[in-house]
């Protein structure tokens, strides 16, 4: 499509949309920045918005004849796409994109697009590391925090760019072909957003939907709705298994990491030569290796990499050891199946923060995983009352209810004793306490930091 000198609304003005609208200006289009928030600021945006030339921004609604102007629409992952505002468009035939698809059209060389409830970070973030020490031009970008739009025209043919991307920016896709995509899991989440499983599972799967045989996806083999992707999946099919021996693919066997492939099968590592723990990062590690032989990245090259990886920020982190007690951030497990593995990597007694913003989630599956581990289970936000009587079903003793998330980590202190562990793992979003979870997580940090001084 050529949007020079065309009209092109940009919905919504985060990082995202202000991403789509620089990109915009650099082709030549004319970028109308919208968000249907009164109350920011016009001159605060297009400062943020400062390079992008011929741009125009409305707050609240769109003048009619603006809007009879408009041949393109991009709307930012945080927009839904069902609201009678996005329907207005497709009814007048104007094409939806999201920020994935705009940079990809512009963007150069080969994609490695890595979706999936959880794992997306630590996987996006290790193979960007694999990538680098092999490939000559790698950009990271996406739902991981770095808009594609902002790299897309630095791509070159020679590029491997690696992207996380989450459902709601699939929603938006239409041409998005990437020569390597992974789901790594679907489990219940964001169904405030999607209503359903199978809209969200479908969400999921169209990270595939563009590919072909002679591109590669690769798949949870454990994951129910991954494994039965994987029969009508259009791209050449990888599986990974942290349950079974596997005839093809690769798998974990006791403790250690096998692959199998052409009838013959080979040792990898060990799980105690990575950083990571949980299994959850056992898979996480499983699916970089099949993406990056699928970009046929050295073995050497890949296993090097891994043993020297730490863990993401915010995603099972060791913070500190403070008298006696190990402290864990895991303010990303924003879901009960991203909690699931954070508790299930806890390997003491654990005094365990939860609760926050209301995604529609159901928490028996979370504190079922907690395996008699749970010394005591401080609830905040939203959601404290709905978890905590989910836990007294479940016959959890010691819950404690706070109002604020300093009063839930000063009694998680008191709570904790030499030998113990306390974790940060919410299950839920950060929303109504926190602006997002790096903000959560970062506040949990600087408090243990504060222990004892």
């Amino acid at each position: 499509m050529n949007l020079q000198g065309k009209k092109v609304l940009v919905v919504g003005t985060g990082k995202s949309g202000i991403g789509a609208a620089k990109l915009l200006g650099e082709v030549g289009a004319e970028p109308v920045l919208f968000d249907s928030n009164e109350k920011l600021s016009i001159e605060e945006i297009k400062e943020k918005a400062k390079d992008v030339q011929k741009l125009s921004v409305f707050l609240g609604s769109i003048p009619e004849e603006v809007k009879s102007e408009l041949t393109l629409v991009v709307a930012s992952p945080g927009v839904p796409v069902d609201t009678p505002f996005m329907e207005e468009f497709r009814e007048k035939k104007i094409p939806v994109w999201g920020e994935i698809e705009l940079a990809y059209v512009y963007g150069k060389g080969d994609v490695i697009a890595i979706t999936g409830t959880n794992g997306k970070t630590t996987t996006t973030t290790l193979v960007g590391q694999i990538m680098k020490a092999y490939f000559p031009s790698v950009f990271v970008v996406g739902n991981i925090g770095n808009p594609y739009t902002e790299a897309a025209l630095e791509t070159r043919e020679d590029t491997v760019t690696v992207a996380e991307i989450s459902s709601f920016q699939l929603e938006t896709v239409h041409s998005f072909a990437p020569k390597v995509s992974a789901i790594l899991n679907i489990t219940p989440d964001h169904l405030n957003r999607h209503h359903t499983m199978e809209n969200y599972a479908a969400a999921k799967e169209a990270v595939a939907k563009n590919q072909t045989k002679k591109d590669i996806c690769v798949l949870n083999y454990e994951d129910s709705y991954t494994r039965s992707f994987g029969e009508r999946c259009p791209a050449s099919v990888r599986y990974f298994s942290s349950k079974r021996e596997l005839e093809e693919g690769i798998y974990l066997k006791d403790e250690d990491i096998w692959l199998a492939k052409d009838g013959r099968k080979e040792k990898l590592l060990n799980i105690h030569e990575m950083h990571l723990v949980g299994i959850c990062n056992v898979e996480n590690v499983m699916a970089a290796v099949l993406i990056s032989l699928a970009m046929e990245v050295p073995m050497d090259v890949i296993l090097d990499t891994i043993r020297n990886f730490k863990a993401v920020e915010h995603r099972i982190e060791f913070v500190a050891t403070k008298n006696g007690v190990d402290y864990y951030n895991d303010s990303k497990g924003t879901n009960p199946d991203a909690a699931i593995q954070g508790i299930r990597a806890m390997t003491k007694p654990t005094v365990l923060i939860g609760g926050g913003y209301d995604k529609q989630n159901e928490y028996d599956e979370w504190i079922e995983a907690f395996d008699g581990k749970v010394k005591a289970f401080v609830l905040i936000g939203q959601t404290k009352e709905k978890i905590a009587e989910c836990a007294r079903k479940h016959e959890i003793e010691n819950v404690i209810l706070a109002d604020t998330f300093e009063e839930a980590f000063d009694i998680c202190v008191k709570q904790a004793a030499p030998g113990d562990a306390v974790l940060l793992s919410p299950a839920c979003a950060s929303w109504g306490m926190f602006p997002n979870y790096e903000v959560r997580g970062k506040m949990f940090k600087e408090l243990v930091e504060k222990i004892g001084v």
